[in-house]
């Protein structure tokens, strides 16, 4: 079962990854932790001053439709 959700959540990341690409960034699937699930941002994300909202508003909604299980999206370093 989590295998499941971890393959829906990295591909959930997979369509989210070229929206960040065209800004100069990334993201990186790291880990999933029960109902948290801990990604990296790279490139231009990383350090970004909007990476918060990025994640909150963009990366955790697209996961969390993709995966109604997931409760929060985490960016790591």
């Amino acid at each position: 079962m989590a295998e499941n959700i971890e393959e829906a959540v990295k591909k959930a990341i997979e369509e989210i990854r070229p929206m960040l690409q065209g800004d100069g960034g990334d993201i990186e699937f790291v880990a999933l932790n029960g109902d948290k699930v801990e990604v990296r941002l790279r490139g231009a994300c990383h350090g970004c001053p909007h990476a918060a909202l990025t994640i909150k508003n963009g990366v955790e909604i697209r996961i969390r439709e993709a995966v109604p299980s997931i409760a929060e999206v985490v960016a790591v370093s």
